[in-house]
């Protein structure tokens, strides 16, 4: 009887003390980013049966099965689908910003209705010197505006690239890691710390990856993960030891497409889906504002070459080059301003073409353009807002609910040190009462 009661009661320490040494460290590491709470599974320990005993009833102490993680996959798995999409939400409604602020900062619509008033106070004297050089001026400022709109959405895609080529880099740094993880998970014990400990970075590497792009991951009984990239059918980038390479393609527009090895990869949620479709709007902005360009470009040159300029001569184009980053001023002194109409003498007064050049420029809508191309991005901007906002907080929700379930309570944690506390102290009395009852029996004689 004694020896039993005394290896049940060691059994007790060895679990309690087990029990302090769990508790312990989640304490410590409640603060700590990817951790998750551990508890500490025990069974009970029952004898072999025997003659007049039922093995099930003969229990014989506590047995340590092995530390478990309170981590729900599904939960996990949500919270990477939901944090994927808060980041690409996140980083599509910067680069609106970024395209919106490109725009209003060049001015371009405020130097177009400038040009246009310069065009106006022409009118009223149309061989004044110094109302000829304003709108030659205000021209050259006007091509300088969309020259600066030009380079903002240049720099903003240069940016975008950036972007995605450190994300492919990380990308690719993130599954070798896991890769990596996948020969210490299947050599770990099941239960052990080391286990445990190579599950928590597991699982953070699986969260940091799906902020760049959205990714299947599927566990084995070892729980050695593979991962899909682009989704469910997506290509297999990480099994067992090895694991691809993510790759872009720059096209010659600037936009960008991915593959790994030779199968081309969709992404529909993580920052390089966000990089793939900002590169899109930027370059569809760039082509809106180069519509624009060129339409004052041939509107302008268009109604100089109906007129006369001050000396007489066929009037010249307005601008030259194609586009908002190649449009220029092409006329190098007021007086070529062609304002007369075909025919009329040096020196005319006569503003019929100058008024059918205004009467085009307004045709053509050169402003409203400008003007529609503003409000346009201005409104999907808004649009990205709300969404970020609405996506942020169904991504904070997920998170929080696991957070309840994984996350160290240090209130469950305290009343634990007290309970194993208590059990220990219990099990080290039962080992003073064996010992006392065992010494008791050897003095009878």
């Amino acid at each position: 009887m004694s020896s039993d009661l005394l290896n049940i009661a060691a059994s007790g320490v060895r679990a309690a003390r087990a029990g302090l040494d769990v508790t312990s460290q989640n304490i410590a590491n409640a603060a700590t980013e990817g951790y998750v709470r551990r508890t500490l599974r025990q069974s009970e320990v029952a004898l072999a049966g025997g003659y007049g005993r039922i093995g099930d009833l003969s229990l014989s102490g506590v047995r340590i099965d092995g530390l478990q993680r309170n981590a729900d996959m599904f939960r996990q798995a949500e919270v990477r689908r939901t944090g994927g999409d808060a980041a690409r939400a996140a980083s599509e409604l910067n680069t609106w910003q970024n395209v919106e602020a490109a725009l209003e900062q060049a001015r371009v619509f405020p130097s177009l209705t400038q040009f246009e008033n310069a065009l106006q106070r022409l009118a009223t004297d149309p061989v004044d010197p110094s109302l000829r050089t304003a709108v030659l001026e205000d021209a050259r400022t006007l091509t300088r505006s969309f020259g600066i709109a030009a380079g903002g959405l240049d720099t903003v895609a240069a940016g975008l690239q950036f972007d995605a080529a450190a994300g492919i880099g990380q990308v690719n740094l993130f599954a070798s890691q896991l890769a990596q993880l996948n020969v210490h998970l299947a050599r770990a014990t099941p239960g052990s710390s080391d286990q445990v400990s190579l599950l928590d970075r597991r699982d953070a590497l699986l969260a940091e990856l799906s902020g760049y792009a959205d990714i299947s991951a599927s566990f084995a009984a070892d729980q050695t993960v593979t991962v899909r990239i682009g989704g469910s059918a997506g290509p297999v980038m990480v099994s067992g030891n090895s694991a691809g390479s993510l790759a872009s393609t720059t096209t010659p527009d600037g936009t960008i497409s991915f593959a790994l090895g030779a199968s081309p990869v969709t992404l529909s949620s993580g920052t390089l889906a966000a990089a793939q479709q900002g590169l899109v709007m930027v370059r569809d902005t760039r082509i809106s504002l180069d519509a624009v360009a060129d339409a004052l470009i041939a509107t302008a040159n268009g109604a100089q070459a109906t007129g006369v300029a001050l000396d007489g001569t066929p009037g010249q184009p307005l601008f030259s080059g194609t586009g908002a980053a190649g449009i220029a001023l092409a006329l190098t002194s007021g007086s070529e301003l062609a304002t007369a109409p075909a025919g009329a003498p040096a020196g005319s007064r006569d503003p019929a073409n100058l008024a059918a050049m205004r009467s085009a420029l307004e045709t053509a809508d050169i402003s409203g353009q400008a003007s529609a191309l503003l409000f346009q991005v201005a409104s999907a901007t808004q649009g990205r807002k709300l969404t970020s906002e609405a996506l942020g907080s169904i991504a904070s929700a997920a998170r929080l609910a696991f957070d309840s379930q994984a996350g160290v309570n240090l209130d469950e944690e305290a009343v634990n040190l007290v309970r194993f506390q208590q059990a220990f102290q219990a099990s080290s009395k039962a080992i003073q009462v064996a010992s006392d009852i065992f010494d008791t029996l050897l003095a009878i004689r």
